[in-house]
C-alpha cells in the first residue's frame, strides 16, 4: 500500500476536516415528526446513486455524484484494502472518512493531533431545501449524529455544529443545545434561504449566543440555490462549468464576511469570534486594505463601526489556508501570523491529496517562531481547546 505521508512536526491540528455521513443517519438520527422526510442515497435503474430530500431526488446533486464526494485516497492512489459492501457511496469513501476509529487511525498514520469536523452532504443539500423546518430538523439529526461520532476520540476529533440561519431562533436554540452536547464551535453555509445577508441584524441573535457560549462561528463554503449564484454572464451556473464554478465558489463566503462589517457586527457583539473557512487565506490581505479604504472613504459612512475593518479582524476573525497557497507567508506577515490555520478539506477530491507534504513545504518556508502558530497552536486559541 503506498504510505501516507506524515508531519515532521509535533502538535498540527486540521483546522477543516469532514466526514462522510453514513447513508442510515438520517434513518437513525432524524426526529419522529420528520423521519419519513430524512435524506437517502438511492440508485436508479442504470445503477447511479443519487440523494433524496424529502422523498424527491436531487436537483443541485446530479446522479452519480454521490459515489464521489468523498474520493480523495481514490484520486491519490492510496488503497487501504477495505472489504467492498456494494454500496459505492461507501466503497469509495477514504480512509477515515465515514468511521470514527479509522479516522483517529488516520491522524496516527499522518502525525496530525486533532482535526475540526465538517460534514459532506451538508454542505450539499441546504442549497434546495426551502421547507425552512426541514432544514431545522436535517441540522439537528446531523449535529447529534457528529457529537457522537467524535464522543470517544479522547477530544482528538473535535465536533463543529451545523446551523441553518432560515429561522434564527431555532438557530439560536440549536447553538445553546448543541453545545450542551458537547459541539466545540459552529459552522452556517454563506447564503440565508430567506435571501437575507449574514450580517444582518436578524441573525444577530445567533452570532451573540455562540459568543455567549464561547464558540467560534465558522462561515463555510457549501452548494448554493440558483437565485444565489451571479446572473451577469447568464445561465453560467450548469455542472458542465465546474473550473469556474469551483474557482468563484469562494466568492460567496467573501460576502458573507463582508455583510459582517456592513452590519457593525462586531461592534454589537465584541466577543464574537470569526472563522472564514476554505476559501484560501492569500486573498485577506487585499480584502482588508480594500475594506479599510473605504471604510475610510465618504463611501463608509454608513457603516456602523468605530474602527476600521483591519482592527476586527486582527482581534477577532481567523481563516484557513489551503496547503498549497504560494504566497500565504507574505500575506501572514502584512495580517499577523496568529490570525491563521491550516486546514486539508479531507476527503473531498476537490483538494490536493498531498496535503500533508504541500503545508509540510510551507511551514518548512517560514520563520521558527510563525511555525507552531499556524501548525495548531492558533487553532487551539481561537476554539479553546
Amino acid at each position: 500500500m503506498k504510505k501516507l505521508p506524515r508531519f515532521p512536526f509535533p502538535g498540527a491540528i486540521d483546522a477543516d476536516g469532514h466526514v462522510l455521513e453514513p447513508p442510515d443517519m438520517w434513518d437513525r438520527y432524524m426526529e419522529p415528526a420528520y423521519h419519513s422526510r430524512g435524506m437517502q442515497i438511492r440508485q436508479d435503474d442504470q445503477g447511479l446513486e443519487y440523494l433524496e430530500i424529502d422523498g424527491r431526488p436531487s436537483k443541485v446533486i446530479t446522479k452519480g455524484f454521490p459515489l464521489g464526494v468523498a474520493a480523495m485516497d481514490m484520486v491519490a492512489g492510496f488503497d487501504f484494502g477495505r472489504e467492498p459492501t456494494g454500496n459505492r457511496y461507501i466503497d469509495m469513501a477514504s480512509f477515515g472518512a465515514m468511521y470514527p476509529q479509522e479516522r483517529l487511525k488516520r491522524l496516527d498514520m499522518e502525525n496530525i493531533e486533532r482535526t475540526l469536523l465538517y460534514p459532506t452532504l451538508g454542505v450539499l443539500w441546504e442549497a434546495e431545501c426551502e421547507d425552512l423546518d426541514l432544514a431545522q430538523a436535517y441540522v439537528r439529526a446531523y449535529n447529534r449524529w457528529i457529537i457522537d461520532f467524535c464522543s470517544d476520540s479522547g477530544d482528538r476529533l473535535v465536533p463543529i455544529a451545523q446551523v441553518s440561519m432560515g429561522i434564527p431562533e431555532a438557530a439560536e436554540a440549536e447553538v445553546r443545545r448543541a453545545a450542551e452536547e458537547g459541539a466545540k464551535g459552529i459552522w452556517c453555509a454563506p447564503f440565508v434561504m430567506t435571501r437575507k445577508p449574514l450580517g444582518h441584524p436578524d441573525h444577530h441573535r445567533v452570532f451573540a449566543t455562540a459568543a455567549e457560549l464561547g464558540l467560534p462561528f465558522a462561515i463555510h463554503p457549501s452548494f448554493e440555490p440558483r437565485w444565489a449564484a451571479p446572473g451577469r454572464m447568464g445561465d453560467f451556473t450548469s455542472r458542465k462549468y465546474q473550473f469556474f464554478l469551483n474557482v468563484v465558489a469562494t466568492d460567496a463566503v467573501r460576502h458573507a464576511f463582508t455583510s459582517m462589517f456592513q452590519f457593525g457586527v462586531f461592534d454589537l457583539i465584541p466577543e464574537l469570534k470569526l472563522i472564514v473557512l476554505e476559501t484560501g487565506a492569500s486573498w485577506i490581505g487585499y480584502w482588508l486594505d480594500r475594506m479599510d479604504s473605504l471604510y475610510e472613504s465618504p463611501l463608509g459612512a454608513g457603516v456602523p463601526l468605530k474602527e476600521k475593518p483591519s482592527t476586527y479582524f486582527k482581534k477577532q476573525c481567523w481563516i484557513s489556508a489551503d496547503p498549497d497557497e504560494s504566497t500565504l507567508r507574505g500575506v501572514m506577515d502584512v495580517v499577523g501570523p496568529d490570525r491563521f490555520f491550516w486546514a486539508s478539506d479531507f476527503p473531498h477530491p476537490d483538494h490536493p491529496p498531498d496535503y500533508v507534504t504541500h503545508m509540510t513545504a510551507q511551514i518548512e518556508a517560514l520563520p521558527e517562531a510563525q511555525r507552531a502558530g499556524i501548525l495548531g497552536r492558533n487553532c487551539i486559541a481561537a476554539y479553546n481547546l
